[in-house]
């Protein structure tokens, strides 16, 4: 890929704002892995609170998040249960499996948000036979769900099925602050059915890099061997929590621009004949498209886009993802949504 000038790939294409990299250059650091950095102590101690948490630890990314939770949580032939659209299972590169030795059941949700019900159903008894239940992922906002938002009822309902049968739950929280600005719904209040939840900054947020875990001072503990086992030492590295520090007082509400953004986007493009949004309603920030009607590939029309510098992901051969972010603007997104409807107008011409 080409980066444009206007980026509607992922939300990680995000680049730190020069505020945020003045503030990252004035941070105070120390040796984060003894606790001397006082930028990442912060920032941890902020992050707890924020998600009602007792403590929670520094971390270069979320996909790192969910396995060390997953470490913790599980032990060998233990199994999780997960919606099939769910990070985890897609974009980890099966390292649940490779680096916990867990098996994961997915469950056939609605645009990533399964039911209370539906894992009820999923839950197998114990036996020598089976893998042993352990773990229950919710995944907030869901990413192959169309930004979808999990109802707070809908959590509350599957928390309860899961503590019921004496099952851990986790949170993969990497679009969770935009759930949050959207619903209303505080962070803590979602976090608190959850053993463990962790938020992104480097999506939304707009951070370069980093996320944040949090759970009981027991399971952090417990975190921290894993960081340490997997190399995770990261010395001075308050000059990159710092832009957490900064994201969370001045990124956070601002989400709110970037799913206006988005749904005048599905406005626009599906002006254009055949053009359709899958699922219809943009919760949030993330926008899937079905071209499947127009006659035209989803690699076609994101390549010359591409020639047009407006990157938009071809996610299958029918389907592209947008999702909107703090560097793109709304007459960005008016820019982009025009130009889309004329690459397919073009493409069927030819």
């Amino acid at each position: 890929m080409q980066e444009g000038s206007i980026n509607l790939y992922s939300d990680t294409q995000t680049r730190p704002t020069a505020a945020m990299r003045r503030f990252m250059a004035e941070a105070e650091v120390g040796d984060e892995q003894h606790g001397l950095d006082p930028s990442v102590n912060q920032l941890c101690e902020q992050v707890a609170e924020l998600l009602g948490k007792e403590a929670a630890v520094f971390l270069p990314s979320g996909t790192m998040c969910n396995e060390i939770a997953i470490l913790v949580h599980c032990k060998a032939g233990d199994e999780i249960y997960a919606d099939h659209t769910a990070h985890i299972i897609n974009f980890e590169g099966g390292g649940p499996s490779a680096l916990a030795g867990a098996h994961i059941q997915p469950l056939a949700g609605r645009n990533g948000i399964y039911t209370a019900a539906m894992l009820a159903r999923a839950i197998r008894q114990e036996s020598r036979y089976s893998p042993r239940p352990r773990l229950v992922e919710v995944e907030q906002t869901s990413n192959l769900g169309g930004g979808a938002i999990w109802p707070l009822e809908t959590i509350e309902a599957v928390a309860n099925v899961a503590k019921a049968h004496s099952l851990r739950l986790h949170l993969d929280g990497a679009r969770l602050l935009n759930a949050v600005v959207e619903s209303g719904v505080a962070a803590y209040t979602f976090a608190q059915y959850f053993d463990s939840v962790w938020i992104d900054l480097s999506k939304g947020l707009g951070c370069p890099m980093g996320a944040v875990l949090a759970g009981s001072q027991n399971f952090i503990e417990e975190v921290w061997y894993w960081k340490q086992r997997i190399g995770g030492a990261l010395r001075q590295a308050g000059i990159v929590a710092a832009a957490g520090l900064y994201a969370l007082e001045h990124h956070v509400e601002r989400l709110a621009e970037d799913h206006i953004n988005a749904r005048r986007f599905g406005e626009i493009i599906t002006q254009c004949e055949g053009v359709r949004l899958q699922p219809e309603t943009i919760e949030t920030n993330i926008v899937f498209i079905d071209v499947a009607e127009t006659g035209v590939s989803a690699n076609a029309i994101s390549q010359q886009l591409e020639v047009r510098g407006i990157n938009i992901g071809a996610f299958t051969d029918t389907m592209l993802r947008a999702v909107t972010h703090l560097d793109v603007s709304a007459k960005q997104v008016e820019k982009a949504g025009t130009a889309f409807g004329e690459v397919i107008t073009a493409l069927r011409n030819a």
